[in-house]
């Protein structure tokens, strides 16, 4: 039973602050230091969710003798500071994964 009544407290809580941020909108001005921090949110999540598939159980290790996930996660990372365009990033990636995934490496 404890358990239970864990998960609904968890699970009340949770929901109240989220709902907290529509009901209060627009009304609640947010500190400079805090909308500066949420810019690296977004880069951040993107990081934690791709750089772990990318390198593996070696972690940077696996840096030593790049396979073709890293050689293809280079290669977007380059047309991604170059044309700021996710279309062309997941493109060359994916390609650039692909291909070297056929001819073995």
């Amino acid at each position: 039973m404890k358990v239970w009544l864990v998960f609904i407290i968890g699970g009340i809580g949770t929901y109240v602050i989220r709902a907290s941020f529509f009901a209060l909108g627009s009304s609640v001005e947010l500190p400079n230091w805090c909308r500066r921090a949420l810019k690296y949110v977004a880069p951040a999540v993107f990081a934690a969710i791709v750089v772990p598939p990318v390198l593996g159980d070696d972690g940077l290790s696996a840096m030593a003798r790049p396979g073709a996930k890293i050689i293809a996660a280079v290669l977007a990372g380059l047309v991604a500071y170059r044309t700021r365009n996710i279309t062309w990033v997941l493109i060359v990636g994916m390609a650039a994964l692909w291909t070297l995934r056929w001819i073995g490496l």
